[in-house]
């Protein structure tokens, strides 16, 4: 009996707390002590993920399969499987990164649009006189320096200026000779017709040799009046300028064709640019051009281009651009530095993005397109002309499009871009370098500083023999994918390089060292 009654709560009891639970999971949401709740989202959110590998913070192309840090002393970043494939979606040409790290790294947009570029090709050059007034004071006869007018190197002189006086047996020859002539003419003149014509053209003979010699006009007539032959002839500045060249000297001789003098109008000169190989499509006769001298800090002059010279400098892979300038109270003096602004731009508007957006390889370059939040689409692109801190595109984006320009590096450590970028057309290298879009695109080379142009990106290196490309030693011209890779770089610094081709002509260099330094692991983002 009593084990009936007791069996009958113990079956009451379980039943209550059975109701209880599901009370009590009804009233909370959680679910009841031995109740299951399957949901296939859930699950897969806790499946543990597969390791797959650690890379570099900075995004290098290394990577490690346990724990590191960097020589910076940052962790390694863990891969996880599925992390290698993009938005997830399929789409490996994408990369995701969560919105609040979008905001603490400092991503910014710009719109891609059409824009009128200032295009500037800068240029060295220099000082030189205008060929077409430089004179030659040169006798055609024979003689002696009497007297000296003008006696040093330098001076200034005008138009008519005496210059020196000569003595010449030929020149008293001929004079007397052309006077004895006029006399005859003047004498035969109720002669015969023959006779009349003889001695006319015996003057006109003698007179034609003194004109031939640069006699004065004046000095012909009084001498044609009076008969009276002058012994000394004075010579005169055919122009106004300067005496830049003077081999006279009182009492010595010269002979016929010898420059004594030379005179150079300065009032207006030219300077002669060597504009690189690169640049020269863009440059024509009427571009106009800004001009600094280092003499005259702050103080520009303006000029414009008369002439593209039809010939380029091997040694440095430029053409010379001959510009004119007036030289106002003769401040440009011959052989003076210019460093020369070129304003090559037609005024058309061009699609443009800033030149921060741009990822330069040396073979590729690169720029990060905002889909959505949080959601960005590596697109290779062809680029044109550079105006300013913008840089036109030519194909690879649209009109409208959001373009980040800024946090593009730490968009690629914080993501597998290389991944992605490697998914476009090419495949990607162990790490998630890319490998070069044509195999042996990259030279080495080893050589000194020459020059550095760190406004334009431009170096010239005197380097030895290029075995890749079957270069012998010589001194070029090359850009560098970024000007940070300047820093440190000095003429007279020896170097060790890596350069590619970018176009046909155009070789660009994606990384360089001083020797001695320890190598830098190379990386696809040498224009970041």
């Amino acid at each position: 009996m009593k084990r009936g009654v007791i069996g009958a709560m113990g079956l009451a009891l379980a039943a209550g707390l059975a109701g209880g639970g599901y009370w009590l999971g009804a009233r909370t949401g959680v679910p009841a002590a031995g109740s299951a709740i399957h949901s296939p989202a859930l699950e897969e959110a806790q499946k543990p993920r597969k390791l797959l590998y650690y890379r570099n913070p900075m995004g290098l192309p290394d990577t490690s399969p346990v724990p590191k840090k960097d020589p910076m002393g940052m962790d390694y970043i863990p891969v996880y499987e599925g992390d290698e494939q993009g938005n997830g979606n399929g789409d490996a040409a994408q990369v995701r990164i969560s919105p609040d790290k979008v905001q603490k790294l400092g991503v910014k947009t710009e719109t891609a649009a059409l824009r009128t570029l200032d295009r500037i090709v800068r240029a060295a050059g220099r000082i030189e006189p205008d060929e077409r007034r430089i004179v030659a004071v040169a006798p055609k006869f024979e003689g002696y320096i009497e007297r000296l007018h003008v006696n040093v190197t330098g001076q200034r002189v005008a138009r008519g200026q005496p210059l020196f006086e000569v003595y010449s047996p030929e020149l008293v020859s001929a004079q007397r000779e052309f006077a004895l002539a006029a006399e005859g003419v003047q004498a035969m003149k109720y002669a015969d017709s023959e006779t009349r014509n003889t001695m006319q053209q015996l003057a006109e003979s003698s007179l034609a040799r003194l004109r031939n010699w640069d006699i004065p006009d004046a000095q012909v007539r009084a001498l044609t009046k009076t008969g009276e032959v002058k012994r000394s002839l004075t010579f005169r500045s055919p122009v106004s300028g300067i005496v830049m060249e003077k081999k006279a000297v009182q009492g010595m001789r010269f002979m016929p064709g010898e420059t004594l003098y030379q005179v150079t109008d300065l009032s207006s000169v030219w300077v002669v640019a060597d504009v690189f190989e690169q640049d020269i499509g863009l440059v024509r006769a009427g571009t106009m051009a800004r001009v600094s001298i280092n003499a005259y800090p702050g103080r520009v002059f303006e000029g414009r281009v008369t002439y593209v010279y039809p010939t380029l400098t091997s040694e440095t892979r430029t053409v010379p651009v001959r510009l004119e300038l007036a030289n106002p109270g003769m401040l440009l003096k011959p052989a003076m530095f210019a460093q020369v602004e070129l304003s090559v731009g037609d005024g058309k508007p061009v699609l443009a993005i800033p030149d921060s957006a741009v990822i330069d390889s040396g073979t590729r370059r690169i720029v990060l397109v905002q889909l959505e939040a949080g959601r960005f689409e590596p697109r290779e692109v062809r680029l044109g002309g550079r105006g300013g801190r913008y840089v036109e595109v030519l194909d690879g984006i649209d009109e409208g499009e959001q373009i980040v320009v800024a946090a593009n590096f730490l968009i690629d450590a914080e993501s597998n871009l290389n991944t992605a970028i490697g998914s476009m057309g090419g495949q990607a290298a162990p790490g998630g370098a890319p490998e070069s879009a044509s195999p042996g695109a990259r030279h080495r080379a080893e050589g000194t500083v020459d020059g550095v142009d760190s406004r334009t990106g431009g170096i010239s290196i005197n380097h030895g023999p290029v075995k890749s490309l079957q270069w012998p030693a010589m001194t070029m011209e090359f850009t560098v994918a970024n000007e940070s890779l300047l820093k440190g770089i000095h003429p007279g610094t020896a170097v060790a390089f890596e350069f590619v081709e970018r176009q046909p002509g155009e070789w660009v260099i994606t990384g360089i060292r001083p020797m001695g330094a320890p190598a830098a692991r190379s990386s696809p983002r040498a224009g970041h």
